[in-house]
């Protein structure tokens, strides 16, 4: 069992993260919160998660996690689609996207693709 795994707060997972790692979370949270102010703030599968709409499941939640050399960044299947053409510098998995720790973060474009995702739930819940 590491160390990350007695975690049980994003604050306690935040301070665990190397510095470079950390404030590259932090700028991603506040990019999620820009996108989705109202989003409430989650720690599941030992990661940070924001969920888009109260008591919203897994596919409700935009996750984030840190590794060595990129922060992961799962905001859903759908949202990587509709986005792929803006995602194509960046290595994807089928609901995910890691944003290398050398490079800025696309502020502008995760802002985007969390209000894309808000959208869609809404369209889904009404």
């Amino acid at each position: 069992m590491s160390e990350k795994d007695n975690l049980k707060t994003v604050a306690e997972y935040f301070n665990a993260q190397p510095e470079r790692t950390k404030k590259m979370l932090l700028e991603l949270k506040k990019r999620i919160l820009q996108g989705a102010p109202n989003a409430i703030e989650l720690f599941n599968y030992n990661i940070p998660s924001y969920s888009l709409i109260e008591g919203g499941k897994r596919e409700h939640q935009i996750m984030i996690a840190g590794y060595k050399n990129h922060v992961g960044f799962y905001p859903h299947p759908t949202t990587i689609e509709k986005f792929e053409t803006d995602l194509t510098e960046f290595k994807k998995g089928k609901g995910s996207v890691q944003f290398p720790l050398d490079k800025p973060l696309p502020t502008e474009l995760i802002i985007k693709m969390v209000v894309y995702r808000k959208e869609q739930i809404n369209q889904q819940n009404t």
